[in-house]
């Protein structure tokens, strides 16, 4: 813990009351965490100086044992709250050394009342240095087209909004469908898809209040299944559509986009974009601040477009081939794939490797390594750091990246169990982006995994509006349904789903369970009957499906069977073992390998304290320490 002086310290903006342990910006108080607060005051008191990490966790964390992420992660949000995340600002960091204050600091005595709040500075903004306006010509064109279409359309509906003093209208839904690649290539389709992508990442950074953006899962199903325009519109529950095109050469790029009204396929407006790359670079900066200023007048008087914390340009790196090589990696990220993952993190490592400072990379590297494990079933202690690793850099280079939040969020979770600081991030990404579908998701698992059902499904219909055709969110709330001990909802979820996709196999595991939940044996047999593979999953699933039907001989073959495969199991598929021996006399292998899963951190709890699979365990005192040594128990 630092030391507290009867002074006060003004700094920037700042005024920092160390005895009254408050930092305030002009006439506001700005909220600190206890530890960011006593990180900024060892800071300032050493200002000039370089601290090292070692001295700084000693000082915040006298008391304690912690990781080094911990200060990044505390240094990071203290940027965020004095409003500079990036290298240039009041905190410098010293690769291999620590970090220093390098603001001027002045000193005030606290003797007698203390001063006003007419005292404080001023609110004068610190005008950007020239270099930061230089952008890449190539992402500045994806980035200010992106923005003036989404300025003009935000200026239409300004203009639907009616007279001053009117009630505010309901908010306008949209979707913005896949731009066509008009050039002919299949190896195009990467920047026909990421343009879509980066569309309706622009217009969700318009005020969430009047404009929502339906998720890139839903609106990519009609890329291979197209449809009528109106039916687009009731099945996403949308009243306007943007439709594109996009060819692009290796000297020019030609843009079309048109906004329709989808009660009448009213074409409301149209534009296009044809452009040379070279003649960019001159009118960057005066295009920019004009788009900025347009849409701030189309989101109404009081409104910024930085009122959710968004740059209004997109973070951008200084080369066309840095940004398209990110688009690859998002084109195969989003394939869900083994072999996908692979090719993305290939293709954002490329591009950090020629922009390190290109803090979209880094979170699209954590997205992949955040995933890998999930959908590949590898080993988390493999990818779970690499993917911290790289979310911390994205946010330390950019801090309203909600994507790298939500990786982080994910991190804490599934490999620290640190719960707190989970929620924490899931509630920043989401203030940050309230329209990031996979955000709401991922939230709303995890408060399930609390307990907190209500709270947990009302997160995930926020999920489902957002991105009403995506499988595996309704697959998720089908999951927070079964834990829930809804066992017909969950059911009835489970047919959805595969009424959209009869091949979404992933979904069939939670119709499996909530059947032998309701004493659906024999419903719950015939999809296991379905999987014609000889694998570990398949007997641990016969097994626990036959001891709770009382079926005993057939139990004890599964489990024999099992047994014979088990080997081939890594122990973060522990859940298998769990579902082949709970309720047995093998009961205490089952404890064994949690309580050794846990301390390894080699799998992700989740469910353990709500699933009921685990039921026959809760009244063994070993499986209650795991859940206190987890901080799950009640």
């Amino acid at each position: 813990m630092p030391s507290v002086v009867n002074g006060m310290y003004e700094f920037g903006e700042f005024l920092l009351d160390a005895e009254k342990r408050v930092l305030r910006r002009g006439r506001e108080t700005v909220s600190l965490t206890p530890k960011a607060f006593d990180l900024l005051l060892v800071l300032v008191e050493r200002r000039g100086q370089v601290v090292t990490k070692d001295e700084l966790m000693k000082a915040v964390w006298p008391d304690s044992f912690v990781e080094e992420s911990n200060l990044t992660q505390t240094v990071f949000m203290l940027r965020k709250a004095l409003g500079k995340t990036g290298e240039q600002g009041y905190i410098l960091t010293l690769p291999g050394r620590g970090y220093r204050f390098a603001a001027e600091v002045k000193e005030r005595a606290s003797i007698g009342k203390a001063a006003g709040p007419s005292a404080f500075p001023g609110d004068s903004a610190v005008p950007p240095k020239a270099e930061n306006l230089i952008r890449a010509r190539w992402p500045f064109l994806m980035g200010a087209t992106l923005l003036l279409i989404a300025s003009m359309v935000g200026g239409y509906f300004r203009f639907r909004s009616g007279a001053r003093g009117q009630a505010p209208r309901p908010r306008v839904i949209m979707a913005v469908l896949p731009f066509t690649n008009l050039t002919g290539d299949p190896s195009q389709e990467y920047f026909s898809d990421g343009l879509t992508e980066e569309m309706i990442t622009e217009l969700g950074r318009l005020d969430p209040r009047q404009l929502g953006v339906i998720g890139r899962t839903s609106v990519m199903l009609y890329k291979r299944n197209p449809k009528s325009l109106d039916q687009i519109g009731r099945e996403l529950g949308a009243q306007y559509l943007i439709e594109g095109s996009v060819r692009r050469d290796a000297d020019r790029v030609r843009i079309t986009a048109q906004l329709i009204q989808t009660t009448d396929e009213t074409h409301i407006w149209a534009r296009q974009y044809d452009r040379e790359l070279k003649n960019l670079l001159s009118v960057q900066a005066e295009i920019a601040q004009e788009i900025a200023d347009e849409v701030e007048l189309a989101l109404g008087e009081g409104r910024k477009v930085n009122a959710a914390g968004h740059p209004i340009v997109p973070s951008a790196t200084t080369s066309y081939e840095v940004y398209d090589l990110y688009l690859k990696g998002r084109y195969f990220w989003n394939k869900r794939t083994a072999a996908g993952f692979q090719q993305a993190a290939e293709y954002f490592q490329q591009a950090i490797a020629k922009d390190p400072n290109y803090a979209r990379a880094y979170a699209g590297l954590a997205d992949t390594f955040a995933l890998t494990g999930t959908w590949t079933f590898g080993p988390q202690t493999e990818f779970l750091p690499k993917a911290r690793t790289a979310a911390l850099k994205a946010l330390e280079l950019d801090g309203t990246l909600a994507e790298a939040h939500t990786s982080l969020a994910l991190i804490a979770e599934s490999y620290d169990y640190d719960w707190q600081t989970a929620e924490t991030e899931f509630r920043c990404a989401i203030q940050l982006n309230p329209d990031y579908a996979t955000a709401h998701q991922w939230y709303a698992e995890y408060l399930s995994w609390q307990g907190r059902f209500d709270e947990a499904l009302a997160e995930s219909e926020r999920a489902r509006q957002i991105d009403p055709l995506s499988l595996i969110i309704a697959s998720d709330h089908a999951g927070i349904l079964y834990r829930s001990r809804q066992y017909a909802r969950a059911v009835a979820q489970v047919r959805t789903v595969l009424e959209m996709d009869p091949n979404f196999s992933t979904v069939r595991g939670t119709m499996y369970l909530a059947l032998v939940q309701e004493g659906r044996f024999a419903e719950a047999l015939k999809i296991e009957e379905t999987d014609p593979s000889d694998s570990p999953g398949t007997w641990a699933n016969k097994a626990y499906l036959y001891r709770r039907w009382g079926r005993t001989e057939e139990a004890q073959r599964a489990r024999a069977k099992f047994e014979q495969l088990a080997s081939k199991l890594r122990l973060d598929q522990y859940p298998l073992f769990v579902e082949a021996y709970v309720g047995t006399e093998r009961q205490d292998h089952v404890i064994a390998l949690l309580d050794k899963g846990i301390s390894e951190h080699s799998f992700n709890p989740g469910g353990i304290k709500v699933d009921p699979v685990y039921d026959p365990l809760r009244s063994d005192p070993r499986f209650q320490e795991l859940l206190r040594h987890l901080r799950l128990a009640e």
